[in-house]
């Protein structure tokens, strides 16, 4: 049988056995690029998209932060295509459904893409996540799961997966959240807060006034993170 195995599960019927397989295949992934504003190496910014968004999406708030003009920015598309009750095709990065191997597959994908910057530009060892809402936690796992080490994370309206265990490969964190969001409560942004405290990780919490989303607010505190960087 082509492929390889990762589970068989029998669900015994009246009359029958049904068996279920899984076999490894491979899929294509999109990512953008926008190379830095001068020339040399320039350390890598890697974004991650909200739920039923595109790397369009996440690309265009990347190139929104100041400061991000010296890095090489690149915004990953998920590989789960959604259509989103509005009628909008966009992709997941995570569903309930498989959860595990479907994690394990994002971060192969993840390494995978940074794996081919390097080898194809001029990058050098500074590596940073972005992340907003459902794309935080691709962040972290990214950062956490991966094989490269992040110089720091940036989390936007959303938070640290309950499962992962906060440590050092997060570099420095900057934790961002809108005064008016209601998908990412306050008490989950102070929940997290309290995690990055208690796992003796760096971070700059920053609440700004808005909702679920980037503002200008909340650009101008990301721009002042690199910055400080």
């Amino acid at each position: 049988m082509a492929g390889s195995l990762l589970h068989k599960r029998n669900t015994t019927g009246n009359c029958s056995v049904m068996q279920e397989q899984i076999i490894q295949t491979s899929v294509k992934g999109r990512y953008l690029l926008r190379p830095p504003a001068h020339s040399g190496t320039a350390p890598l910014l890697a974004g991650f998209h909200g739920y039923g968004q595109t790397a369009d999406d996440e690309f265009n708030l990347l190139c929104s932060i100041p400061g991000t003009e010296r890095w090489l920015c690149c915004s990953i598309e998920a590989l789960h295509y959604v259509e989103t009750p509005a009628g909008i095709c966009g992709a997941s990065w995570m569903t309930t459904s498989d959860r595990d191997q479907h994690i394990e597959e994002n971060v192969r994908y993840v390494d995978g893409v940074i794996e081919r910057i390097r080898a194809l530009y001029s990058v050098n060892d500074t590596l940073g996540f972005h992340g907003f809402s459902q794309g935080t936690g691709m962040a972290c796992r990214a950062a956490l799961l991966g094989r490269y080490r992040a110089a720091h994370i940036m989390l936007l309206c959303g938070d640290i997966p309950p499962e992962l265990s906060v440590d050092d490969r997060m570099g420095r964190v900057h934790l961002a959240r809108g005064s008016r969001d209601r998908l990412y409560s306050q008490e989950r942004y102070e929940r997290d807060a309290a995690r990055l405290k208690e796992g003796g990780i760096a971070f700059v919490a920053s609440e700004f006034i808005g909702g679920h989303r980037a503002n200008g607010a909340y650009f101008k505190a990301a721009g002042e993170f690199l910055e400080g960087l």
